[in-house]
C-alpha cells in the first residue's frame, strides 16, 4: 500500500519558554497568599525592568494596552489635543489617545525598516499637537534621535512605545558608549509583557519613565485614584489597571535571563536571514546602522507579482507551519473612521505592509531544525 509519513509537528509562532525559577516564584506567592497587586514581586519587577531600561520608575500595570492609555493619562492632555502615531501599528495606540479624549493622528512608515517616519511625522505637525508616539515595529528600533529633536523643537511629549523591543538599542550619537535601550527614550515608555514577549507575564505590562511626578501620577491614576491619604475619597477619576503579585513572579526571573532570551532571538533572526535573503520576491526588515533590533518577531514583505501574503500563509498552513499577517493600517480601520475626528490620511507604505507582509515562527522554543523546516517550508512555496 502507499505509505503516508505521519504529519509534521506544529511549528506555532511565538510559544513562552518558562522555567522551574518561575514556577518556584509563583509558587510562593501563593503560599503566601500574596495573589494580588499588593506583592513584593510586583515592586521588584518594576525595579528591575525599569533598571534594566536604564530608568528610574517602573509602574507595573495590567497589560501593554493600558500601559499605553496610562502614560497618556498621566500627562493630563486636553480634549482634542492630538498625539501622532504610525498607521502600522496596533489599535491599543489609538485607543490610549481616544480614551483620553485626545485625537489619534497617523502617519506613515519607513519603507525599510516599517518604522516611524520623521519626516511624516514632521509633515503632521500641527497647532494641536501635543505628543508623538513612536512604536518600534517588530523589535526594531525607531529612528529615535531626529524624532526626539523634532520633539524639543515643538515642544512635544514623547510617549514611546517597546511594547515589541524588549532589550532592543540604539545609538543617539556616533560614539560607541552611546547605545541606549529602547524604553529610555521619551518623556513615558510602555511595555508589554504579552505571552509572545521576550520577557512575559501572560498578560501585562509597565510604564517607565525618569520623571518622579509623573510616576506618582501613573502609580495613583492606576489604583482608582484613591488618595494616599484617605483611601475612598476620590478627586478625580482613575482606572483599575494593577498588575497581580503572580504575574511579576512569572516576569522577574526572566529579567535576569535577557542578554540569554535576546542572543537565542538575534540566532533565529541571524538563520532566517542566511536562508531568505538570496531571494529576490523577499523584502526582509532593514536593519539600521543606529539599530540592534531585538528580533521580536522576523517578518518578510512578499512581492505583489508573487500573489499576497494571505496565499503564502494559507500554503505554510498546509505545511503545518503557523505565521501571522502584519498589522491592518489604523487610517482604513472602520471603528476609527467612523469617529468625528478622523481625517483621510494616505499611506502607501502600510497598505503594501498589511497586505503583503507576514511573519515567521520566531518564539523561544524553537530550534535551529525547526528554522530550516520554516525556510524549506518558504522556498518549495514560492519556487
Amino acid at each position: 500500500g502507499v505509505h503516508l509519513s505521519a504529519p509534521q509537528r506544529l511549528i506555532r509562532v511565538s510559544q513562552p519558554l518558562m522555567t522551574d525559577e518561575e514556577a518556584s516564584l509563583v509558587l510562593q506567592a501563593l503560599r503566601t497568599g500574596e495573589i494580588s497587586s499588593g506583592g513584593p514581586f510586583v515592586k521588584a519587577f518594576e525595579e528591575e525592568w525599569a533598571r534594566y531600561c536604564g530608568r528610574r520608575h517602573g509602574v507595573a500595570v495590567a497589560n501593554g494596552t493600558v500601559a499605553l492609555q496610562l502614560a497618556v493619562a498621566a500627562l493630563d492632555l486636553e480634549p482634542g489635543d492630538e498625539i501622532i502615531m504610525p498607521s502600522f501599528t496596533i489599535i491599543s495606540c489609538a485607543l490610549a489617545a481616544i480614551y483620553s479624549g485626545c485625537v489619534p493622528r497617523f502617519v506613515d512608515v519607513d519603507p525599510e525598516t516599517w518604522c516611524l517616519d520623521v519626516a511624516a511625522v514632521e509633515a503632521a505637525i500641527g497647532p494641536r499637537t501635543r505628543a508623538i508616539m513612536p512604536v518600534h515595529m517588530y523589535g526594531h528600533p525607531v529612528d529615535m534621535s531626529p524624532l526626539l529633536a523634532l520633539a524639543a523643537t515643538h515642544r512635544l511629549h514623547v510617549i514611546e512605545d517597546a511594547a515589541q523591543a524588549h532589550g532592543a538599542e540604539y545609538r543617539t550619537t556616533n560614539s560607541e558608549d552611546s547605545w541606549k535601550r529602547c524604553g529610555s527614550f521619551g518623556s513615558l515608555s510602555s511595555f508589554s509583557f504579552y505571552a509572545n514577549k521576550l520577557v512575559t507575564t501572560g498578560e501585562g505590562g509597565m510604564i517607565v519613565t525618569d520623571d518622579p511626578a509623573l510616576a506618582d501620577r501613573a502609580r495613583l491614576l492606576r489604583n482608582l485614584a484613591f488618595e494616599p491619604s484617605r483611601r475612598f475619597h476620590h478627586d478625580e477619576l482613575g482606572f483599575n489597571f494593577r498588575m497581580t503579585n503572580l504575574q511579576a513572579a512569572v516576569g522577574l526571573p526572566q529579567v535576569a535571563r535577557m542578554e540569554a532570551l535576546l542572543a537565542k532571538k538575534r540566532s533565529l533572526a541571524a538563520a532566517y536571514t542566511e536562508g531568505l535573503r538570496n531571494l529576490p520576491m523577499l523584502q526582509l526588515q532593514a536593519q539600521g546602522e543606529r539599530a540592534r533590533s531585538s528580533y521580536w518577531m522576523y517578518g518578510f514583505v512578499l512581492d505583489a507579482a508573487q500573489g499576497n501574503a494571505a496565499a503564502l500563509a494559507q500554503r505554510l498552513h498546509a505545511d503545518n507551519i503557523e505565521t501571522r499577517p502584519f498589522f491592518l493600517g489604523m487610517h482604513v480601520q472602520p471603528a476609527l473612521r467612523r469617529e468625528s475626528w478622523f481625517m483621510e490620511t494616505h499611506c502607501p507604505v502600510t497598505d503594501r505592509l498589511a497586505a503583503q507582509g507576514l511573519y515567521l515562527p520566531s518564539g523561544l522554543d524553537l530550534d535551529s531544525t525547526d528554522i530550516e523546516r520554516v525556510i524549506d517550508c518558504v522556498r518549495r512555496a514560492l519556487t
